[in-house]
Formats: structure tokens, sequence, C-alpha cells
């Protein structure tokens, strides 16, 4: 069996493989769905880790990718381009939450922020300080990793972590400590940048915040001449409503990191856009000025026209509508929730939904009703893929709501 065979010979992620369940083999997706070997459906209410965007195995994206395959599958991107990279910042750049100029390509979230922290230090040159918000995530990479600080998922790693400064997160109530902590860090003068997760702290428990509360926070760090990098990784491509979370604050960061929804799900690709004062402070005669990284997979051409594809089927008036259906019934469903004993939170934020148990939600049950959910600790969340139904998504709400009320 294919189970057993994956035992033997893998290691997956997040996972203490000696106490972990067989994983379930799954043999095809389609839409919403994905299929096991025995053919039981399962609805893929996370989106597969938030990536993907329009459905499984989405027959638009595939042609477009088949197409590519047999025409160029990959060549280096130093020295030389390609036409899927090149009309893929020229459609996005304009699309993106600020005056961003350039666009550097990588592999996936985490190198994408990796880019970003180097441009920010190299930029700043004396000023080695980053800011960032307590219980934040960045990625599995050092620098992304530090980038977060010292939290559950680095712990085994704190002692090689380079410093940071954390401030709390402008939650409710809590945003004139949130302002104190940003201004004691900046009034000494040593900030590079500040690097945050827009409205939403993802990883960190899916806590959504107030984005005019962060607003004056990248303000502040405008005041002080500090960069400031918005960290869309999860936010990005509608998540959240509007197709950036940014685009809800006045003041624009001035680097962005993409990734995750960017290809629809099919593909890893990054993106690190930054505004024309940066890119031009890397000009010059020397190489040693230059931004010196790279991977060997940048501005994949096979990668990069996913991407392309997946804007086609984002831009439509079709998607638009399947947003705000699962942004409306998230909102119902939320008021129909508030009087439960068992929730500590419910929320919602555009297509996330937010429900905070008072202990761990039952992951089993849901797999055994043909859901897949994966909470973060007591914190189950729904992300779904644009094209679910609002029969799935009742569905989904109708054994929340019996979870909730054998908690009760």
């Amino acid at each position: 069996m294919l189970s057993e065979k994956d035992l033997k010979y893998i290691w997956h992620p997040f996972t203490q493989m000696h106490t972990a369940p067989p994983p379930i083999p799954i043999v095809r997706g389609q839409g919403a769905y994905l299929y096991d070997d025995k053919n039981k459906k399962y609805i893929d209410a996370i989106s597969s880790w938030w990536v993907n965007l329009h459905g499984h195995s989405h027959p638009y994206i595939a042609k477009k990718i088949a197409y590519q395959a047999r025409k160029l599958e990959h060549v280096l991107f130093a020295g030389f381009t390609h036409a899927p990279a090149v009309h893929l910042a020229e459609r996005l750049l304009p699309q993106l939450p600020g005056s961003f100029a350039k666009i550097f390509y990588s592999d996936n979230g985490s190198t994408a922020v990796e880019v970003a922290i180097k441009l920010a230090l190299q930029y700043a040159k004396t000023k080695p300080e980053i800011i960032c918000f307590k219980h934040s995530y960045h990625g599995d990479t050092f620098g992304a990793m530090s980038a977060a600080g010292k939290n559950t998922y680095n712990k085994p790693f704190w002692s090689h972590l380079f410093k940071v400064s954390q401030i709390p997160p402008p939650l409710k109530g809590q945003e004139e400590t949130s302002y104190a902590k940003m201004r004691q860090h900046l009034s000494k003068n040593k900030s590079a940048c500040f690097i945050f997760e827009p409205c939403v702290l993802a990883a960190g428990g899916m806590h959504i915040y107030s984005h005019t509360a962060l607003d004056y926070l990248i303000g502040m760090c405008k005041e002080h001449q500090v960069l400031t990098i918005g960290d869309e990784v999860m936010t990005g491509f509608g998540r959240t409503g509007p197709l950036f979370a940014c685009e809800r604050l006045k003041n624009k960061p001035d680097i962005l990191c993409l990734s995750k929804g960017i290809t629809g799900g099919f593909l890893p690709l990054g993106v690190t856009a930054c505004t024309q004062n940066i890119f031009e402070a890397f000009l010059g005669e020397s190489t040693e000025k230059a931004f010196l990284h790279g991977h060997s997979y940048t501005a994949n051409p096979i990668a990069c026209t996913s991407a392309l594809a997946s804007l086609d089927l984002l831009e439509s008036p079709l998607c638009k509508e399947k947003r705000s259906l699962i942004t409306d019934l998230h909102k119902t469903f939320v008021a129909h929730c508030k009087d439960y004993k068992s929730l500590l939170r419910c929320t919602h934020l555009g297509t996330l939904l937010v429900l905070e148990y008072t202990k761990p939600p039952p992951v089993e049950y849901f797999l055994k009703q043909g859901i897949i959910v994966r909470p973060l600790g007591n914190t189950l969340y729904l992300l779904p893929p644009y094209c679910i139904s609002k029969e799935d998504l009742n569905y989904i709400y109708n054994h929340i709501l019996i979870t909730l009320k054998e908690m009760s």
C-alpha cells in the first residue's frame, strides 16, 4: 500500500513521525475536492495550506502549463530572461498596493521573505534591527524564522537565530501598547525594517487585527525612514476581501512578499516587489553593491505561466462573485455561532473563517466526514478555494456546529 511505502521512505513536514497515523493517499483532485485511493471524497477546506485558489487540477491552468512545458521548461535567470517572467511582472506590478517598480523572483514564501530581509538590511547598511510582531510567522528558512522572533515553530534553533525586536500586535484593546513599543524601538535609530503580516497573524493563531492600527504603525516607520515589509504570502490574491490586504492601508509598504496562491496552487513561486528607490540603491559600478542573491529555479517559466493563468481566473467577474459569496456565508455563520460556550473566538475576514475552541478541535471527526482541516492549536479555520459551493460550505458549517454542541 502507498501509505506503508510512504512511512518507510518519507519524512513529512510539521509531523511527529513516531506518533502520527499513516498519511492518507490522495490520488486525484477536482475543484474543491480531493480523492483518496479508495475514492473517498474530501472537501479541501484549507486550500492545501492556503495555496489553491481556483480548485484542484483546474483545466485552464493545466492547459497553459502543458503548452509552456513543451516550449521552454527552464532557463537560468542571470543574464537571460523569458516572456512569462516579463509578462507576469508587467501584469502584477500595477495591481500591487503601493508604488512598486521591480519584482525579484524566488521559489516560495520563505525565500520571498529572505529576499525582502536581505534587501532591507543591505539598504539600511549600519542599522541592524528588524522589528516584527510577537506571534508572527514568516517561514522556515533561517532569516524568515529570525524575522518572526522566537516562537514554538523555531524553538530548537533559538540560539542560532539573529536578534530581532518584537512588539505586541495591535489586537483590539491593545493598540496603544503596540504603538508605545514601536515608538520605543524607533527612537533608538537602529531599525532597518518592520515586517508584518497585514491584518492577520496567520500561523500564529489566525488573529485578526485592525488595518487602521497597522496603518498608524507603518506611518511611524515612515517618519523615521524605516523600511516596511508586507508579508502577503497568505493574505494575497483575494483571501481577505480585496486583492491584497495592504489595499486597505493609506501608508503602503516599501517591500511586498507574495507566494502560496500566486500560481493557483499548481507550482512553487515566490515574488518580492520593491519600490524604485530601493532598487536604485543597489546600482553602481561594483558588483559588491549589487544584490547577490538567487535561486536555481528563479522565475521558472512554467511557474510564471501558471501564475499568469491564475491571474486570468482571479480577475474574472465569476471569481469575484465566488469570493463575495464565501464572505457573506462566513458572516452569516459567525452571527449564528456567537452564543456557544465552547468558543472563545469566532470571526471572519473575507474568505477566512476563524473559530477558537476552548480545547483542541476534533480533527479526526472532520476527516471522517470528508472535510480536511488543520487547526492551529485550539483554533479551527476555513480558507477554502474560491470554487467551493454554498452546499459544501453549509455542510462544513453544520459539522462545526455538531462539534460545538458536543463540547458545550
